[in-house]
């Protein structure tokens, strides 16, 4: 019989951890995350990892297992992802696989095209000026050297710009001809599902939480990172406000304000990501897990 994959996915704060936990001891396994940023140590209140109570309640795979010194892309979650499940599944036949970054489940699940890496000092190179100069320097670099991935792709996200022109810099060509959509798929039997709710009632949920986080210390341990404010893993919601804070750019309550408005519009791209997925069976997130158990427990 094949091994069994349960995919719980969903925005921001609609309440994947107690679901995941839930299920992962209903069916005796442990938890995948397929966060981002909950996989960093040294992050904490700002990326709502799941608690110590609730760590120990089931094991859990990708939560504080990486530093922010070292980057993680989604191709080298895929590979740790793997190795995760094919650990899970020494000692149990299903495995929960939970999170909200949609590429990393789609790198998990399908594989990822293997693109070159850059030599380190066309990398650095690119990072140093776009530290110097801003956005707008990037946007008009890579719409000068690579002018087709900023059509298709869009000049939004200045990590994955920033990896498009070291591409495009150390290969001499463009990063679409190396993204070929080639499939590795899982040998396991798959079941996504994806937790919604009313937008308005995800949204109360998001600042709610939002306040928990100023409750818990988010300025304080943004002082902390903020000599590492530069890194890759510090480009995240509810730091990146708190940093302009300090910097005097804007008060506390805008800064407060900031965070959940950002909040709200990545939780609005998550989902726009997952219903693009015709695979994910969509359940009510204000209802109980019994949906889900109903489905695959015959």
């Amino acid at each position: 019989m094949k091994k069994k994959l349960l995919v719980l996915a969903g925005p921001t704060a609609i309440g994947k951890t107690s679901w995941a936990i839930q299920l992962a001891q209903h069916l005796g396994t442990s938890i995948l995350s397929s966060d981002s940023r909950q996989c960093y140590l040294e992050l904490g209140v700002a990326v709502a990892k799941p608690s110590v109570t609730e760590l120990n309640i089931v094991p859990h795979y990708f939560i504080n297992s990486h530093s922010i010194f070292k980057t993680v892309s989604a191709a080298d979650y895929a590979v740790y992802g793997r190795h995760a499940l094919e650990e899970i599944f020494q000692t149990s036949d299903w495995a929960v696989v939970c999170g909200g970054t949609g590429l990393y489940l789609k790198a998990l699940l399908e594989g990822m095209d293997e693109i070159p890496e850059a030599e380190p000092g066309i990398r650095n190179a690119i990072v140093d000026a776009y530290t110097n100069f801003g956005i707008e320097w990037l946007k008009n670099t890579l719409m000068n050297e690579d002018g087709a991935y900023a059509m298709e792709r869009g000049l939004e996200n200045p990590q994955r710009m920033m990896r498009a022109l070291e591409v495009k810099r150390s290969t001499g060509q463009s990063i679409l001809t190396f993204q070929q959509k080639k499939t590795n798929l899982l040998p396991y039997e798959i079941y996504r599902f994806g937790m919604e709710m009313p937008r308005d009632l995800l949204n109360a949920r998001i600042d709610q939480r939002v306040d928990m986080m100023v409750a818990s210390g988010l300025l304080e341990e943004t002082k902390l990172l903020y000599e590492h404010r530069s890194l890759n893993a510090l480009q995240t919601v509810g730091y990146q406000e708190v940093f302009e804070f300090i910097d005097g750019n804007v008060d506390w309550k805008e800064a407060v304000k900031q965070i959940k408005i950002h909040t709200h519009q990545y939780a609005k791209r998550q989902m726009t990501w997952f219903k693009r997925d015709n695979a994910m069976i969509w359940v009510d997130a204000r209802k109980g897990i019994e949906q889900i158990l109903d489905k695959i427990v015959s």
